[in-house]
């Protein structure tokens, strides 16, 4: 691990007043656990790591006139724990849930989470995150191991949407607040997460001089739930997951939002399923006709195409899993 400065301001003004122009200059430091690998692998070297910890304003869950209101230091713990996020919008909890490590769940933060960098080998040994092939041309994905990697793009970027909550947090219609020294906007999450087409952008719509303070997740009576599937029920990440919310009328799907996790560099927005369950009451037969749905325009790569049946399944068992409480 190269040398850095690091500082430990006690407000969001000073926070951001510490944060550079450049990706180089400066870093957050929320619960570190993914930050410090990047960090001793040198894949990224900030010059000076600005602790947010102690910022109190970060903190909090708690219910005000725009919805549920989640502070970017949150822990994905504190997240499971909240009588009010169980209450309204369990697949929170349930996405939360699916991080298996006490450890991380303990120290991993709601910001860390939908900032973190991809978890594509090629991208943590070095080479890009597109992971161009330098010498030859063309991707080292497509030409490489690639198991764990996408299977909707459209771009040169093939990893997948780290970020464990955000399919649920898009099904939910939430947003994310952004903060500088200059002034702060509020985005779509749905929006936040972004396909690059060059090394040069990043995979979120999150300025350097940014920090994520807040996410705001409307109250709209939606009933929701998300579901993974992983490998192995240990430390692994989800091959595939979905999430889900209905706004029903009845017994009946009203509207639906579907969204993919895992599968794409973005949540990935199903909306053929979606549209599949409108005016239908969620049985396993309608449940399972979303799955295939989901799946539409899916483009493999030479060794994952089982994903393929993997989100089918993590629609049908999130949907069984709204409408029923069983998956």
């Amino acid at each position: 691990m190269k040398n850095f400065e690091y500082a430990s301001p006690a407000t969001v003004k000073e926070a951001v007043a510490l944060l550079g122009s450049n990706w180089n200059a400066a870093a957050l430091l929320a619960g570190g656990t993914d930050l410090l690998n990047l960090m001793k692998d040198e894949v990224y070297s900030p010059a000076r790591l600005v602790n947010i910890k102690g910022i109190k304003e970060l903190g909090g869950i708690s219910k005000t006139a725009a919805g549920l209101r989640i502070g970017a230091t949150v822990t994905l713990q504190e997240l499971i724990d909240s009588p009010l996020v169980r209450a309204e919008f369990p697949s929170l909890a349930q996405a939360a849930r699916g991080v298996h490590s006490a450890q991380i769940r303990n120290m991993g933060t709601v910001g860390g989470d939908l900032c973190q960098r991809p978890h594509c080998w090629y991208f943590r040994q070095g080479f890009g995150l597109l992971a161009l092939d330098r010498a030859g041309g063309g991707s080292l994905v497509e030409k490489g191991r690639n198991e764990f990697h996408a299977i909707f793009h459209d771009g040169p970027a093939k990893f997948v949407c780290a970020s464990s909550l955000a399919p649920a947090l898009v099904a939910l219609g939430a947003k994310v607040k952004l903060v500088s020294s200059k002034a702060s906007r509020e985005v779509e999450v749905e929006k936040f997460f972004v396909a690059p087409k060059s090394e040069l952008e990043r995979e979120i719509d999150l300025l350097p001089d940014e920090l994520l303070s807040e996410v705001i997740v409307p109250s709209r009576g939606l009933k929701n739930a998300h579901y993974d599937i992983l490998q192995r029920q240990a430390l692994d990440r989800p091959l595939a997951s979905a999430a889900v919310a209905l706004q029903m009328k009845g017994t009946s799907v009203a509207s639906a939002t579907v969204v993919l996790g895992a599968v794409a560099p973005t949540p990935w927005l199903a909306r053929a399923a979606a549209a599949s369950l409108a005016g239908k009451s969620i049985n396993e037969t309608v449940a399972e006709a979303a799955g295939k749905a989901a799946v539409q325009g899916a483009k493999p790569l030479s060794e994952n195409a089982y994903k393929v049946r993997l989100a089918q399944t993590a629609v049908k068992r999130a949907l069984m899993l709204a409408a029923t409480g069983k998956a």
